[in-house]
């Protein structure tokens, strides 16, 4: 049996379903000089797995697999043909962020990476390692895609396609194989700054470097997923309409103009811009059977209704969460 080239597994993880696949070295990325720059800044607030232990695994994809050569880059696309947060009326709606308009993704992300993998084991001429990693693991995956070749790390810090824009989910399989790596692209945000024009908190800030960052601690996806207990009243105001995530650098960016929209099904929009009045009494068990599957339950039902009545106050459609309600977010 022939050995696996770098050309067929990059075509078998297209034969997957990924429309972007790309080698990185697996090796410590210099990107991790900036993230310890940025949680030593207090920009990741809250977010402890991103500051402990947790947070200096990323420094090495070998701290994730010890005899890892390769990290085997993937990205999935997840735009759809629903309008854009800046498009739309969302007087009496609620914005939820274009990535949980369907099924939650680590569960597709992981199937389809383990679907790559049994193929490659299938292939192989000799046994290797493996570990698959979707966004819970700690590895720096954007940077490690932007030296995989799947886009640069725009000044919103998405990854962007220069032909596919930025709707991607991205997924890793760290192998012991022995893979030439790919180049990374060049930065083509070039003088455009809409995304850092657009952000209504001012959360993408300079990072000390020349470039840009987010400071979370102002950030919209930030306040309304990770943050726990009650919003302050910059925070209140600042979320507008969105109850889960936000979407506004990318719907601004001209790179996804004219994005593909996805043929996966399970990304479909079952929930999208929903009515507040909908929302606001819901029992946890209301919560979770109607979010059921969907990364919108990250927030919890006490941080989702606190969302809710955050953004129904800043739509003069309701009063504000009652203090003991908002606090009781875990």
């Amino acid at each position: 049996m022939p050995e696996l080239t770098k050309a067929r597994v990059l075509a078998i993880a297209h034969e997957c379903g990924f429309e972007l696949a790309g080698i990185a070295a697996a090796k410590p990325a210099a990107d991790f000089t900036r993230f310890e720059a940025w949680r030593a800044a207090g920009f990741a607030g809250e977010m402890g797995y991103l500051t402990d232990r947790r947070g200096d695994l990323r420094s090495d994809p070998r701290h994730l697999l010890a005899s890892a050569k390769t990290v085997l880059c993937v990205g999935k696309l997840y735009n759809t043909e629903r309008p854009y947060s800046t498009e739309m009326d969302l007087a009496g709606r609620g914005w939820i962020s274009r990535y949980a308009w369907g099924e939650d993704y680590h569960g597709l992300m992981r199937d389809r990476m383990e679907k790559v993998l049994d193929v490659l084991r299938a292939e192989a001429s000799e046994p290797f390692e493996a570990r698959a990693c979707v966004d819970t693991a700690p590895l720096l995956e954007r940077s490690y895609a932007r030296l995989a070749g799947l886009g640069w790390i725009g000044k919103n810090t998405c990854l962007i396609n220069q032909d596919r824009g930025s709707w991607f989910f991205l997924g890793e399989l760290l192998l012991s194989l022995d893979l030439e790596a790919d180049a990374p692209p060049p930065d083509r945000c070039g003088t455009c700054t809409r995304c850092i024009d657009a952000c209504p908190t001012a959360a993408i800030v300079p990072d000390g470097e020349g470039g840009f960052t987010i400071d979370a601690r102002h950030c919209i996806s930030y306040w309304t997923i990770e943050k726990r207990g009650p919003f302050d009243d910059a925070e209140r105001a600042g979320i507008g309409a969105h109850i889960f995530g936000c979407d506004i650098c990318q719907d601004v960016c001209p790179w996804n103009r004219g994005a593909p929209v996805t043929g996966e099904a399970a990304f479909a929009a079952r929930w999208f811009a929903p009515q507040l009045t909908d929302l606001g009494g819901m029992t946890e068990e209301n919560f979770r059977e109607r979010f059921r599957g969907s990364a919108v339950l990250r927030a919890k039902h006490a941080g989702f209704l606190r969302n809710v009545a955050a953004a129904q106050t800043n739509g003069g459609t309701g009063s504000l969460t009652p203090p003991d309600r908002a606090s009781s977010a875990d």
